[in-house]
């Protein structure tokens, strides 16, 4: 009888086990989500997200600073994230295997979860006899990190502008270097985008004053023109100290993707545990006033997670989750890549598997958003 009682305990206590290891810690995944640079909106707007996706999703979300958008693309590819920032434009590049993609190859390893700020083109110089793009002719100019999002805004604006790089001395800087080199006068201008107000810029125009250049009449219309995935952004007056007027300029999105290995539930509850919140969020970080359903869903360039279309579905907004739709033509390694909505991420997977894509080479880290 006791060594009776004694196995049944013993199958009672191996049967607790799973309960207890279970309730450890709680939460269903641990999530690297890959931000951007310190200086970067990324970086510190991230860094709020994650404590609302751990509070509201039950996730374990950690928050890192990265190269921003390419390299956390390429970091979910490889599997080191699971989500990240992106600018929508660099998005684009990544999955149609362009511009800063073309050497590496498309990666069509993510999918969307939804928009959520304006990316602000600002151009900024602290010398007098800038007041234009034009008259950036035959100046030193930093335009970010070569291969970075913010080099090919730049090459854009002044592409449209008539300007090569050949016309200009091009320096290749982060946001934190060229805040210095313009406070040193080692360059005469820079390029930064992120959302506005953004820390360099805020930091500068406080202990030097700063101009920032628009972006403006003809020559937006002919950016916008030739690269669809820009839109027209008024600074307001106020934005930065010493800025009485507001500014025209151009913006792309902030986006936030994510694994599209990632099970529906698990984004659906990310996406939940942000636009569930915003108002609460805003309170925090500025960039929480822009939180919308729109905004998380206009004018996407990739697929939609299934997970956060079940949510955007629910509050009456259709979005794309077929890889297909964004592809020039259909090939059979991307047919095993779409997902429709209602297709479990496990299955996606599954097919994935049998058809998976040749991954490209990691590339160069970028500093910029």
């Amino acid at each position: 009888m006791k060594k009776t009682a004694k196995f049944l305990g013993l199958v009672l206590v191996l049967a607790m086990v799973p309960l207890l290891l279970t309730g450890c810690g709680g939460g269903r995944e641990r999530l690297m989500f890959g931000t951007g640079g310190t200086a970067g909106t990324y970086y510190s707007y991230g860094g709020v997200l994650a404590q609302y996706m751990k509070r509201y999703a039950g996730d374990k979300v950690t928050a890192v600073s990265t190269g921003a958008s390419k390299v956390n693309l390429q970091s979910i590819q490889d599997g080191d994230f699971q989500l990240g920032f992106t600018q929508s434009d660099v998005m684009a590049y990544a999955w149609q295997g362009s511009r800063s993609f073309e050497k590496d190859g498309p990666t069509h390893d993510f999918r969307v979860l939804g928009g959520l700020y304006a990316e602000t083109v600002q151009l900024i110089t602290m010398n007098d006899k800038i007041d234009s793009v034009d008259d950036l002719m035959g100046k030193r100019v930093s335009i970010g990190e070569a291969g970075s999002g913010v080099y090919f805004n730049a090459v854009d604006v002044l592409g449209a502008a008539g300007i090569t790089l050949d016309d200009i001395k091009p320096q290749y800087q982060s946001f934190e270097d060229s805040k210095e080199s313009l406070k040193d006068g080692k360059i005469d201008a820079a390029f930064i985008v992120a959302g506005a107000p953004t820390t360099a810029i805020t930091e500068l125009a406080t202990t030097n004053g700063v101009k920032i250049i628009p972006i403006d009449g003809e020559l937006r219309d002919r950016i916008m023109a030739d690269c669809p995935y820009y839109a027209p952004l008024h600074i307001p007056a106020d934005t930065y100290p010493k800025q009485p007027d507001p500014i025209d300029t151009i913006t792309v999105k902030a986006t936030v993707v994510v694994s599209a290995y990632l099970d529906d539930d698990t984004v659906y509850d990310l996406t939940a545990s942000i636009f569930d919140h915003k108002d609460e969020i805003a309170k925090e970080n500025a960039k929480g006033l822009e939180l919308s359903l729109e905004n998380a869903t206009e004018n996407m360039a990739a697929p939609f997670h299934p997970g956060a279309a079940r949510y955007y579905a629910e509050h009456g907004i259709e979005v794309d989750t077929d890889a297909a739709d964004f592809d020039g033509s259909r090939t059979e390694t991307e047919n095993a890549g779409s997902v429709k909505y209602g297709v479990s991420a496990e299955t996606k997977a599954a097919e994935s598997a049998a058809a998976a894509e040749t991954e490209a080479a990691a590339g160069s880290v970028t500093e910029s958003e």
